[in-house]
């Protein structure tokens, strides 16, 4: 039997019936990637194993639903529809879908315990948490409130707040898990300042008395801070020489999230 592609070799029915059309427009669009940016018809017929009418009978229902458009006479290309279709589909995939595998990367680089936090006014709510197999576990909960002025996940968020909701925030009494928590206005001003000239926040028994935490911003397309994300570990078992090493894997993970979500935005 002449004509079978790969695909059908694999099957004994090759193309099922019913979906022969549905099957062979969904090869024609896998046949694009990279360095195939328009599809002769000819080229289309070989891989299908068809003749050229029937390759072109194919390209032109595509191009009729405007899945593909012709190419001045040079072949077939992607069509406006694709783009719509990819536009919805970046659209649906959240915050959470798009920081899951930055965070499991994160926890497999360092070892710890990795948080995905958002800021919603005075509020800091754990997203996404992916635990480690470590002795630390993190207690927090996804969904779970955390307070705006303790811990290296909210002042990371903190940071960059605008100046007129900091100064909404910071006229409120802060509550002090510590003594290491800020509370006082001009002081955490001051703190937040280092924080947003080093592009991180650390800290040190601010929250819990025996953890470190190390934590970076997650920028959108206009520059706001979208998001955060932060490692936690047993403060003594990372002395002040490892720190930046945690740093670095923390800001990577942060940029990378940053430039999926810019994407996704200006897509």
């Amino acid at each position: 039997m002449s004509g079978i592609t790969p695909r059908e070799a694999g099957s004994s029915q090759g193309y099922r019936g019913r979906n022969s059309t549905a099957d062979r427009a969904l090869d024609i669009l896998l046949m694009f990637d990279d360095d195939q940016l328009v599809l002769p018809a000819t080229e289309v017929a070989k891989h299908l194993g068809v003749a050229r009418s029937t390759a072109y009978r194919y390209l032109q229902s595509l191009t009729s639903n405007g899945f593909l458009e012709e190419s001045e006479g040079s072949g077939f290309r992607l069509g406006p529809r694709v783009l719509d279709l990819a536009r919805l589909a970046r659209k649906g995939v959240g915050l959470s879908d798009l920081a899951r595998p930055v965070m499991r990367d994160l926890v497999e680089r360092t070892g710890m315990p990795v948080l995905l936090t958002r800021r919603t006014g005075a509020a800091v709510v754990c997203l996404e948490r992916e635990e480690a197999s470590t002795a630390l576990r993190l207690s927090y909960e996804r969904g779970q409130v955390l307070s705006v002025n303790a811990g290296a996940a909210a002042l990371a968020l903190l940071a960059w707040a605008p100046e007129a909701e900091l100064d909404t925030l910071l006229a409120t009494p802060l509550p002090r898990y510590t003594d290491a928590t800020h509370t006082e206005p001009g002081e955490l001003r001051a703190h937040l300042a280092v924080i947003r000239e080093q592009g991180y926040a650390v800290g040190r028994g601010e929250l819990d008395p025996d953890v470190l935490g190390i934590g970076a911003p997650v920028f959108g397309e206009s520059g706001t801070v979208t998001a955060a994300i932060s490692l936690a570990a047993l403060s003594h078992r990372v002395p002040d020489r490892d720190v930046p090493r945690y740093v670095k894997a923390v800001r990577e993970a942060a940029d990378d999230l940053s430039a999926q979500v810019t994407r996704m935005t200006v897509a």
